[in-house]
């Protein structure tokens, strides 16, 4: 049976050391699916309501041409991961990228999407102080404890 792994990603240096995890440690006939989780910023974009702060509506281009420049910036880079996988020896055929929409938020999307029949995670780690992991936790952490049935490894 052919592994299924699920990399959750962004366009961080983090997510390329996962990227170059599972090189090093996966044998190149895994199906491998590269998946991001951004945000839906679509309803803010579209919004005309009178009841919106002049601030809000001065800024409102300038915020949705970040999210535009976001949604490249994280498709460069799952693309540019696909060709890192397919230079060391993964079929592209077996490479997928994912791109979504947040749902229900970033970890319950992961581990959503994680219950389609994958038997691996491989997640970075996030660059979050300890403090503020104790305080809200990470993705990954979050991720850890609501999968079941699915490994989950942490690259560093």
């Amino acid at each position: 049976m052919t592994t299924r792994i699920l990399v959750p990603m962004d366009d961080s240096p983090n997510a390329f050391r996962t990227i170059d995890f599972i090189i090093s440690c996966f044998k190149p006939d895994c199906k491998i699916t590269l998946f991001s989780v951004l945000p839906d910023t679509a309803t803010l974009c579209d919004m005309t309501s009178p009841e919106l702060t002049p601030y809000f509506v001065s800024q409102q281009s300038s915020f949705c041409q970040l999210e535009l420049k976001k949604r490249e910036l994280v498709n460069e880079a799952l693309n540019r991961a696909k060709n890192a996988l397919r230079d060391a020896g993964f079929d592209p055929f077996y490479i997928e990228i994912k791109i979504q929409k947040k749902k229900e938020g970033v970890a319950r999307d992961i581990v959503k999407e994680a219950g389609k029949g994958y038997q691996v995670i491989v997640m970075g780690r996030r660059g979050l102080s300890s403090v503020q992991q104790f305080l809200m936790g990470s993705v990954s952490q979050k991720v850890i404890n609501s999968v079941r049935d699915i490994s989950v490894v942490i690259a560093n």
